[in-house]
This record gives C-alpha cells, structure tokens and sequence, in this order.
C-alpha cells in the first residue's frame, strides 16, 4: 500500500509583528469606541423607556378609573332591568290568571314593562357610548399633554443654551487690567451684565457699592470705605479704605480702575471697581477672594 505524499507549496509569510500589534491595536480601538455608543444609546433607550412606562402607567390609571365606573353603572343596570323582567314575568303570569278587567289592566302592565326595558336598554347603550367616548377623550388629552411636556422641556433647553451662550459671550468680552498696585486684576465688569457674569462665574466673591459722601466711612463686607470726593466731569474720585485697623487712601483713581489693597487675612488682594461716578456718589462693587488664608 502506497502512503500518499504532500507537495510542497509556497507559505505565505506572517505579517511583521509591528503591523499586526497595529491592526490590533485598531481594531480593539474599534471595539471600545463602539461599545461605548452601545452603552450611551443603551442608556438614552433605558430613559425613553422609563418616561413611555409612567405614560403607560398614567393611561392606565385613567382607562381603570373609567372602566371600574362604567362596570359600577353597568352592574346598577343589570339589577334594574333584571327587576323589571322579574316584574314583568310575574305581570304576564298574572295577565294568564286574570279575567275580564284584571286580564286587560296585566296586559297593559305587561306593555308598559316591556316598553320601560326597552327604554332602559336603549340608556344602557347611550351610557356605554358615552363612557366609551370619555376613554378615547382622556386618551387624546394624556397624549397631547405629553405632546406638550415634550414642547415644553425643548422649549426650556433652547431657553438655557441661549442663556449659556450670552454667558460665554459675555465673559469673553470682559477684560482684564493691571491694577493701582501692580499686581494683574482678575476680570473687570463694566456694567451689570458683566458683573452678573463674574458671579456666575464664580472665581471672587462680588459685593454691590453705592457710596455716597458722608462722614463717617459706610461698612461693605469686612472693610469700610470713605467718599472723599467725587468728580463726574474728570471721572474721578478719591476714597479711604478702612481694613485691619488702617487707613488706606486712593486718590484720582478713574472709571473702571481696579483699585488693589491687602487685608491681613487674604493672599490676593481686594478690589474695588467703579462704573459710574456722580455728584458726591460712586457706583461700582468690591472684589474679595474666594479663600481667605492668613499672608
């Protein structure tokens, strides 16, 4: 017995090891991106389900509400007409029996029965129609209720991401300024716009100032300041700061300047920003760190 021989052919080389650690390194890439929209489509699907169950689930409740009245009514009514062909049987019995008057005054028994059921069963169907109708009703008014929850809650996003873009475009276009001490202020607001945006922002605590020329100096936060003067045709104006104990003056400082002074208990220092100055009046805020620790 002759033992078969195999030719020989030529084999196929294996791909360098640098290419298939790439492909793989691709392809598991691949794999991962993918299961990742697998589980965030995953999870979109859960919530959408989630929101149609409760829908479902309110439908039910009113379908149930309806049902379990028409069944009370419907039952009311099978006692009723029941009595009445209980009546009228007993009637048609009596009208067999009878002679005479008696016979007549059963069959005309008899008649206004037969004609009470029948208006009865005629009440019967009207009401079942009726209660039928409140279903297909309640239905409509469930689905265009949900119709405008979904209008409204794209209507409340639009109404965010506009806010959210006025906010970013808002603080874009606020500036930054060295301030009378040297050091580089954080953002200036100008107007009460921007400085809504710096509190949203929420890098430095913001306290509203409306100073006006008195003579003892009025309290803001933990420093108290002293209008000195006030000149709205120069747009300049000269105040006493208050702080640790000390008086501080800060003469011929102008509009939207930061004006910069250390308290004992802060690293970075106080700022006082004036947007409007008037006759013996100041308009502006005071720029406090957000953490205070001890120089």
């Amino acid at each position: 017995m002759s033992i078969p021989s195999f030719a020989s052919g030529p084999v196929n080389p294996l791909p360098s090891d640098s290419g298939w650690n790439l492909k793989v390194a691709v392809l598991f890439g691949a794999v991962i991106a993918l299961l990742a929209a697998n589980i965030y489509l995953f999870v979109r699907v859960e919530q959408q389900r989630s929101e149609l169950a409760k829908l479902r689930e309110s439908i039910k409740a009113e379908i149930a509400s309806v049902r379990e009245a028409s069944s009370a009514s419907v039952a009311s009514s099978h006692q009723r007409i029941e009595s009445m062909r209980e009546d009228l049987e007993a009637a048609r019995r009596q009208a067999a029996m009878a002679v005479g008057q008696a016979k007549t005054e059963a069959v005309r028994r008899a008649e206004q029965l037969t004609t009470a059921l029948a208006e009865e069963q005629k009440k019967q169907q009207a009401r079942m129609a009726s209660q039928i109708s409140e279903v297909r009703q309640a239905t409509t008014e469930t689905t265009t209720r949900v119709g405008q929850v979904s209008s409204d809650v794209t209507a409340v996003r639009s109404d965010v991401a506009a806010t959210r873009a006025d906010l970013d475009r808002t603080i874009a276009e606020l500036k930054r300024a060295s301030g009378d001490m040297g050091v580089m202020s954080g953002l200036i607001a100008t107007n009460s716009t921007e400085l809504a945006a710096l509190r949203t922002l929420g890098e430095r605590n913001y306290i509203d100032l409306d100073l006006r020329k008195t003579k003892a100096p009025q309290r803001f936060g933990d420093i108290a300041i002293l209008l000195r003067r006030a000149d709205p045709k120069k747009n300049r104006y000269t105040i006493e700061v208050v702080a640790d104990d000390r008086r501080i003056e800060k003469k011929d400082k102008t509009l939207n300047e930061p004006v910069q002074f250390y308290v004992a208990r802060a690293r970075q220092p106080y700022e006082i920003v004036v947007n409007q100055i008037a006759n013996d009046r100041i308009v502006g805020y005071l720029s406090t760190p957000k953490v205070q620790q001890a120089r």
